[in-house]
């Protein structure tokens, strides 16, 4: 591929994934003609996407569920071979080095735990260092790093199965950078944990792309996870790739929109999201003070969780 200089971790040109589904028939009857039924439909997962992702980043992948974030990950992975077009992963194809692309990549999917359940988190931190041949000093010098960025010392020596969300979570994350991979791909890497868990985990993710470059791709529908970590973004949608920039970027398609926030007598909040280009700010304040007393009013800039739904919406076409 021409386009590989060797400064990408990621480099896609026009990659599409077809797959064959059988047209079903309802009913028994059509069950058992199923069996033997060729009537196959062509379903495109993902459709002539080209990115390129340098070393050292970290980008938000994201869109709705079935957009083919999931399709798209796996043939970076080389679970999945692309229908057509060119895939590189540290250079390699990934589906045609599937071991030495592993040996170079880790994953973390959200409450799916690669650690073994019933030993303590050190001895599977060992499993995993001799299942990837880390040396003893690379491996002494990622425990230690692990200490500079996170107190540890509680979960070291705690079997898995006894651990909070939150602490499995992290050390999935932890068992995941073990053998210093080029890559790590987190999937939805802080679903279901708190805001104190949220933070940690974030603060660790920056703190290990920092010290190793270590690129990361995460999917995610937490917007929080994506005003954290990514200063650039991509979005695909039905398979099609329809953004790729920074975040402030993506807020200049709906810089006139404000989120307007009115405090009710009973101390709740309600929130407007307003087009200052065709709506007054204070006509709607007004309209609402009719149907309700307000008892505060807030204005603020639209945040990148309505910027993404306004998107999947079709807002920015």
């Amino acid at each position: 591929m021409s386009e590989y200089s060797g400064n990408e971790a990621v480099v896609m040109k026009n990659v599409c994934k077809d797959f064959k589904v059988l047209n079903r028939h309802e009913g028994l009857k059509g069950s058992i003609k199923d069996l033997f039924s060729r009537d196959y439909k062509t379903v495109s997962a993902v459709k002539d996407v080209t990115l390129t992702v340098n070393k050292g980043e970290i980008i938000g992948y994201l869109g709705p569920n079935g957009a083919g974030k999931s399709t798209t990950i796996k043939m970076m992975t080389g679970v999945l071979e692309p229908t057509s077009g060119e895939l590189l992963v540290n250079g390699k194809v990934p589906y045609k080095n599937r071991t030495e692309n592993c040996e170079n990549i880790g994953v973390v999917f959200g409450q799916r735990s690669q650690l073994w359940w019933s030993l303590p988190l050190i001895e599977s931190f060992k499993l995993l260092r001799d299942l990837y041949m880390v040396t003893k000093e690379d491996y002494e010098g990622m425990i230690e790093l692990y200490r500079s960025l996170v107190d540890i010392e509680p979960i070291l020596h705690k079997p898995v199965r006894e651990m909070s969300l939150g602490q499995r979570t992290l050390s999935d994350i932890l068992a995941a950078f073990l053998h210093n991979p080029a890559i790590v791909f987190l999937d939805e890497p802080t679903i279901g944990l708190d805001v104190s868990m949220k933070a940690k985990i974030r603060e660790l993710i920056l703190g290990l792309n920092k010290e190793k470059n270590t690129t990361v791709i995460l999917t995610t529908h937490d917007m929080g996870d994506v005003d954290a970590l990514c200063k650039r973004i991509v979005i695909i949608d039905k398979g099609t790739k329809i953004y790729d920039n920074d975040i402030d970027h993506l807020k200049t398609y709906f810089g006139s929109y404000r989120t307007l926030k009115l405090k009710r007598a009973d101390d709740e909040w309600e929130e407007y999201l307003i087009d200052e280009k065709t709506t007054d700010v204070m006509d709607v304040i007004m309209e609402k003070q009719k149907q309700m007393k307000i008892k505060d009013v807030k204005i603020d800039e639209i945040s990148t969780e309505e910027v993404i739904k306004k998107i999947y919406e079709g807002g920015a076409k």
